[in-house]
């Protein structure tokens, strides 16, 4: 394992595996070289306790032919392969070999490496967003989660001390989500559920709003939230892209593109399902429901007072779908992670607001760097009992993970 004595903080990275230090280098070429070989040479092997990080991205081979419709968002120099490439991907998807593709669809050799150089002990891994939820054929969506479960549990089963999987569902209605979800935990093993904010559809179709967007909160979704609360594992909800009618000229967002994405409307967007959840009783109706957010609660638990303050005026306490306010959902229903927010005052602040127990380590690897978040981690000042249950502890419990807690 790499010992890190320098205290300045990262600037820019290399490589997945290596990076530079203000005023210091460290090279990457020869460490990778080796370090490829002897991962071809070892054994899989229970890994020394470390920190375990829970919103990992991973891309199935049958994904190349939707992430190209978010490749370019997330990367707007981002070139598309030439009609004529010999790459061997679709015409108009990213290069197949591009460097987050190859790192999404990596499980066993530089992630895996990354986990072992860093004190990574395990990861639960899934589907990069939007997954199904971009899909407006329920059909199609349906097929996007079921290839993506299957070819994940298989992954999972070449190394389950390290790995284990967080499965896709289609959320076009409630039956068909629920039956995945079903299968994916009861016959392929997986700890819990990954959903990306709203489901993409058709305006008039069930469930869906005038823009075609299907969220979670109304009675439509009640069979899936009583199947979760029966299954008792976490749902993750995770940010998404936009559907493509709101990225054209004239749009919120198609005028604003500059601010899409992880630093501004992956929040602004989640938290609004979020707090729809929260507000709509579907906690009361299934108390034993547990949903995970990332990025330090996408922002919410800095607005906890506020929402809370306002929601608790007779005036709105009189009329208001739900029995309790936000903050108890926040500390009954929901725990938080540290993915791609790496913020130490603000993960104290979190831990004071809601409580350490729902507060989790997380990277958001490969969009974040293992090697930039277990650093940050590692000079992160809590006590050592609320360190060990933000790191590893809380998850153990939470997903009822196979370690040692």
């Amino acid at each position: 394992m790499l010992v890190f004595s320098h205290p300045q903080v990262f600037k820019t990275f290399n490589c997945a595996a290596c990076f530079h230090l203000r005023g210091y280098i460290i090279a990457c070429r020869s460490l990778c070289r080796s370090s490829q070989t002897a991962h071809h040479n070892m054994t899989f092997q229970k890994a020394p306790k470390g920190t375990i990080a829970i919103e990992e991205a991973v891309l199935d081979p049958a994904g190349l032919s939707w992430i190209s419709a978010s490749a370019p968002l997330f990367n707007p120099g981002h070139r598309q392969t030439p009609p004529d490439s010999p790459s061997g991907s679709p015409p108009g998807s990213p290069t197949r070999h591009s460097h987050l593709t190859s790192l999404l669809q990596d499980v066993h050799t530089t992630r895996l490496h990354q986990m072992d150089t860093h004190g990574v002990e395990y990861m639960l891994l899934s589907l990069t967003s939007p997954g199904p939820q971009g899909e407006s054929d329920p059909a199609k969506a349906a097929i996007i989660a079921r290839e993506a479960n299957n070819w994940l549990s298989e992954q999972v089963k070449l190394n389950p001390a390290r790995f284990g999987g967080l499965a896709s569902v289609s959320m076009h209605n409630s039956a068909d989500a629920s039956a995945e979800a079903v299968r994916a935990v009861k016959e392929l093993g997986f700890f819990g559920l990954i959903i990306n904010d709203y489901q993409d559809s058709s305006p008039g179709a069930p469930d869906a709003d005038k823009e075609g967007k299907i969220y979670y909160d109304g009675e439509g979704f009640h069979e899936f939230w009583k199947t979760v609360e029966e299954l008792d594992v976490p749902v993750y909800l995770h940010p998404r892209y936009p559907a493509a009618q709101d990225l054209e000229p004239g749009t919120k967002w198609g005028d604003r593109k500059q601010i899409l994405g992880a630093a501004v409307q992956f929040h602004l967007d989640l938290s609004t399902h979020v707090y729809a959840l929260c507000s709509s009783g579907v906690f009361d109706l299934f108390p034993r429901v547990k949903v995970v957010i990332g990025h330090l609660g996408e922002g919410i638990p800095f607005n906890l007072w506020r929402a809370d303050h306002w929601y608790n005026k007779p005036v709105k306490k009189a009329t208001r779908p739900s029995k309790e306010d936000y903050t108890y959902y926040f500390t009954h229903n929901i725990s938080i992670t540290t993915s791609g927010n790496f913020n130490e005052p603000g993960l104290k602040f979190c831990i004071d607001q809601i409580g350490v127990e729902r507060c989790l380590f997380s990277i958001d690897y490969p969009y974040d760097t293992i090697a930039e978040a277990q650093y940050w981690w590692h000079g992160v000042d809590l006590p050592a009992d609320q360190k060990e249950l933000v790191a590893r502890g809380n998850a153990i419990r939470l997903f009822k993970l196979p370690l040692d807690p």
